[in-house]
C-alpha cells in the first residue's frame, strides 16, 4: 500500500504554492524556506502548531487543496515509480493507495492504464486518517495485515501503519526529512523506488 503525495507523486511544488495562497484566508503562518526546512523533521501536530494551523479548520483546509488540485495539472511521478509499479503488479502483487489526495487526482497522474493496476484505493483520508484507510485495504483485499507492507514518506505514515498492524516502509525522496525517518526505525527504509520492487523479489 502507498501513499500518494510524496511518495508516488512529485506534488511538493504545487502544495507550496497552494498553502501559499491559503494561508491568508485560514489565518495560518507562511513558512520561509529555513523555517520549512526545519519543518520536514517534525511530525504532524508540531507542524501544524509552528504554522498556527487549528485543528477544526483542517477539514476545510483539505477540501480547498482538492479543489485547487482539480484545477491544476495533475502531478508527475517520481521518476522510476512508474516502472517500480508495473513491475510489481506484472508479478501479481496486490497494490493499493491510502491518500488524502482524490481518487480523481490520483487516476489523472497515473494515467488510465496504470490505474487499473491499482486494485484498491482509498481516498480523501483525514490528515490522522491514514490507519483507517489502510484497514479498509485490508478488508477489501482480503490480506492479513502481517502479509502487507506501507509505504510512505512521512511520519504520520509510519504511525499510521504500525496502528494497522502493518509493516511500514519509509521514502527518501519525499516531504519528511530522511534522517528523522530513519530515526523512527521503520521496518524498511528506500532510497530509491526500484528498491521497492527488488525487496519483494521483482
Amino acid at each position: 500500500m502507498f501513499d500518494f503525495d510524496g511518495t508516488l507523486a512529485d506534488s511538493w511544488p504545487w502544495l507550496l504554492a497552494a498553502l501559499d495562497g491559503l494561508a491568508p484566508r485560514f489565518g495560518f503562518t507562511r513558512p520561509d524556506q529555513a523555517e520549512l526546512e526545519a519543518l520536514r523533521a517534525c511530525d504532524a501536530p508540531t507542524v501544524m502548531r509552528r504554522l498556527g494551523v487549528s485543528r477544526w479548520r483542517l477539514p476545510a483546509i483539505g477540501t480547498e487543496l482538492r479543489r485547487l488540485a482539480r484545477e491544476a495539472p495533475p502531478p508527475p511521478l517520481f521518476p522510476g515509480v512508474a516502472g517500480m509499479l508495473d513491475r510489481l503488479a506484472d508479478a501479481g502483487i496486490a497494490l493499493g493507495i491510502a491518500s488524502s489526495n482524490s481518487a480523481a487526482q490520483i487516476r489523472r497522474t497515473l494515467g488510465t492504464a496504470r490505474s487499473a493496476r491499482i486494485a484498491h484505493l482509498a481516498a480523501e483520508a483525514s490528515l490522522f486518517g491514514k490507519a483507517a484507510r489502510f484497514r479498509r485495504i485490508l478488508r477489501e483485499s482480503g490480506i492479513a495485515a502481517p502479509q502487507a507492507l506501507a509505504v510512505g514518506d512521512e511520519l504520520r505514515d509510519i504511525a499510521a501503519a504500525r496502528e494497522a498492524g502493518i509493516a511500514a516502509g519509509a521514502v527518501a525522496w519525499g516531504y519528511a526529512n530522511p534522517d528523522r525517518l530513519r530515526a523512527e526505525a521503520p521496518d524498511a527504509f528506500f532510497e530509491r523506488p526500484e528498491e521497492i520492487a527488488r525487496l519483494c523479489g521483482v
